[in-house]
């Protein structure tokens, strides 16, 4: 007979031992695999959130086209009504600058836009500016449209603003003006002039007319006639050379000085000069202002034209102290 030899069974509890280990393996490599996505879908959001918080290219633009448009405002003035024009938005705006720099031929050529009403020089009264509460005072009632003289266009006017010179309060009380300015959301524009030796002949002439009163007994700080121009112009001061050169620096850093309080308004600079030479700088402020462009034309005639040695009695001394400074480019004609 032929014996056959069956071969040992295994054992089914080892065979479960080892169906059990492939379980426990699967089972902690897929809990590996579900950790990991989730560590990077929460890594993925705390990403999105930071970059959500921080500031993006596009809202830096966005707050930047913010910074160049004029604040809208609807006045409602208490000593007159708007009527048909009360839905009409008004813009703010206030010219800083110094006496003799070109503000009033400015002023003149803005009040002949439909639009705009700059009241002039209102801070030169010291009643205005005694302390901060006049100040505030004065700024709401040109800014609710109730300041009235022959500039305001009251109640159809876009743009609402005046002059304000540099000492006339302005820098005394900056902080609480910026404040104003920002709260209100005034535009301020700068308006100074490069040759500083042009300014200082112009604020010599027109003080000795304050006495004189060259035009048949009275004072003009501005004409409308080329007759007019020249007998001011007739007049030829001396420029005290010993303090000329502390002189133009002071009234420099005065410039500078305002430019770095007010820095934090919404503001333009704009030179007297360049007004003269370039056509566009007009569009440019109108553009500023927020408003439809016009062309800007005014009456006044230029007083001192021409080379400045026309102009100065002693320019011999003039040079010898300018030259091989800073200032000497102040001896050449600008226009």
């Amino acid at each position: 007979d032929t014996v056959i030899v069956k071969s040992p069974r295994k054992s089914p509890v080892f065979l479960r031992t080892i169906v059990l280990l492939f379980g426990i393996v699967c089972g902690i490599y897929i809990c590996t695999v579900c950790l990991r996505q989730i560590n990077t879908v929460s890594k993925i959001k705390t990403q999105n959130l930071q970059v959500i918080e921080s500031p993006s290219p596009d809202s830096n633009i966005l707050a930047q086209l913010e910074a160049r448009i004029p604040t809208l405002h609807y006045p409602k003035p208490q000593t007159f009504s708007r009527g048909e024009c009360i839905q009409n938005p008004v813009r703010f705006f206030a010219i800083l600058s110094m006496q003799r720099s070109g503000s009033g031929w400015f002023e003149t050529l803005l009040n002949s836009h439909i639009n705009i009403s700059s009241n002039g020089e209102i801070f030169c009264a010291m009643d205005r500016r005694k302390n901060i509460s006049t100040i505030m005072q004065t700024l709401d009632r040109v800014y609710k449209l109730d300041w009235f003289n022959s500039a305001s266009k009251n109640e159809c006017s876009a743009a609402v603003g005046f002059k304000w010179m540099l000492n006339q309060g302005l820098i005394e009380y900056h902080k609480e003006i910026v404040e104003y300015f920002n709260y209100r959301g005034v535009s301020v524009v700068f308006l100074f002039r490069r040759n500083l030796l042009r300014r200082m002949v112009s604020l010599l002439a027109n003080s000795h007319d304050r006495y004189a009163k060259l035009l048949n007994g009275t004072h003009k700080s501005h004409v409308h006639s080329q007759e007019e121009a020249a007998a001011l112009s007739s007049y030829k001061p001396i420029i005290n050379s010993t303090s000329l050169i502390s002189d133009l620096r002071e009234v420099e850093m005065d410039a500078v000085k305002a430019l770095e309080y007010f820095n934090s308004t919404r503001h333009m600079v704009v030179y007297y000069e360049d007004l003269i030479t370039n056509n566009t700088k007009l569009n440019d402020v109108q553009e500023f202002l927020g408003l439809l462009r016009k062309e800007l034309t005014s009456r006044q005639v230029k007083i001192h034209k021409g080379p400045l040695s026309d102009f100065v009695k002693n320019w011999d001394d003039v040079i010898k102290t300018l030259n091989g400074t800073q200032y000497e480019r102040f001896l050449q004609a600008d226009y």
